[in-house]
């Protein structure tokens, strides 16, 4: 009798290690995650000429027209060397990139 009582107590217990897992996964791999992506869908959206941003293969560059019907934005990267890329593959703020890095 007394190894059925531990047995249905062990149900419990586990039941709430695996609450407090998946607690610990979602504030410290889930949720700031989701922020870091609110974040860049965020800053996508407020892209405008003159910025200078990073792209998803790192290429460091300057917006030079914003086409909000394709999605796609033109990248200055040298004088004179115009890519297009898709929005969603520009990042970061290069501006404040390159500070954070020094």
């Amino acid at each position: 009798m007394l190894l059925a009582a531990q047995a249905q107590g062990g149900g419990t217990g586990m039941i709430l290690m695996m609450v407090a897992i998946f607690a610990i996964f979602y504030f410290f791999m889930i949720r700031p995650q989701q922020k870091k992506q609110k974040e860049i869908r965020t800053f996508q959206n407020s892209l405008a000429e003159g910025a200078k941003v990073v792209t998803g293969g790192g290429i460091y560059g300057i917006v030079k027209h914003v086409d909000t019907e394709t999605n796609q934005v033109e990248v200055e990267i040298a004088r004179g060397t115009v890519i297009r890329v898709d929005k969603a593959s520009v990042f970061a703020d290069a501006s404040t990139s390159q500070t954070q890095n020094k």
